[in-house]
């Protein structure tokens, strides 16, 4: 369901690492350190492609709670960073956070940058996440995920939405399935044979479809998502990964999404998708 929404918003801070010399920020072992909340898509996201570029020894990681712990729904921990970084700060200080420990600031609080940073700037030794030339197929994919699963869900799952606008979101929801169905019919991964930055936000979108928005949708919807075989063959697949399924922390996105929820559950929330807890634990 869509986040609250505060009087003051946070600030997004943009800067990028070794993009623009005159900001200063360079790729430095242990010099930055992610702030994450693993309940929070964005954040695992984040948590995931970390793993599989193995950063543990050069980006440090804090986990923050499941659920935010400051009264306007940010994270009391991140109260410093945000002060430092933004003069007189009041709204809410949000995760993902990539903070500078040279000065006690904060880089980014931008997903997408701060995955492309990990991926182009520290990942010379893992994967290739971000392969040059693939950028916007990287970039229609995760509009596909944001726009056309997640909010779509979102807007099919809203109380009080009228019949037709909850069929036409249901349509936009799985025809984007369906897309993501058909790119998985001869390849392994989104973009061949090789794990990018698509996989891990369609991974992490199909997680909280599963774990968070079907709970708002009624079972023939439900039914109807889950007749996409190899886009949930390729979630489960994925999930066995040790760099995935090791961040999933169920109990934690149901806390967060019961303290943020005010819809109905309908029954689509009897109708469970994937066992994620068994082939995490594969």
């Amino acid at each position: 369901m869509p986040a609250p929404s505060f009087s003051t918003a946070a600030p997004t801070f943009r800067s990028r690492i070794g993009c623009d010399a005159r900001s200063g920020y360079y790729a430095v072992p242990r010099r930055y350190r992610l702030h994450l909340s693993l309940s929070c898509p964005h954040c695992l996201q984040i948590a995931v492609t970390h793993s599989l570029l193995s950063l543990d020894d050069t980006l440090p990681v804090t986990l923050l709670p499941a659920v935010p712990d400051a009264p306007e729904g940010g994270h009391l921990a991140l109260r410093p960073l945000y002060a430092a970084s933004a003069h007189q700060h009041r709204g809410p200080t949000l995760a993902p956070v990539l903070s500078d420990s040279w000065t006690g600031t904060i880089v980014s609080t931008h997903t997408p940058d701060i995955l492309r940073d990990l991926a182009r700037r520290f990942g010379d030794q893992g994967p290739d996440l971000d392969p040059r030339g693939a950028e916007e197929e990287i970039a229609d994919i995760g509009r596909l995920c944001e726009q056309d699963i997640t909010a779509a869900a979102q807007r099919a799952g809203a109380p009080g939405t009228d019949p037709v606008a909850r069929a036409t979101a249901l349509t936009t929801l799985h025809d984007a399935l369906d897309r993501l169905e058909s790119r998985l019919g001869d390849r392994d991964h989104l973009l061949g044979g090789d794990v990018t930055l698509a996989d891990v936000q369609t991974w992490v979108t199909l997680v909280e479809l599963d774990t968070v928005h079907r709970h708002h949708l009624d079972a023939a919807a439900v039914h109807r998502i889950t007749d996409h075989p190899r886009l949930w063959a390729y979630a489960r697949r994925l999930t066995a990964h040790p760099a995935f399924g090791r961040h999933l922390d169920l109990d934690g996105i149901a806390r967060r999404h019961h303290a943020r929820c005010r819809g109905e559950e309908a029954a689509g929330a009897a109708v469970q998708i994937v066992d994620w807890a068994a082939y995490a634990r594969s």
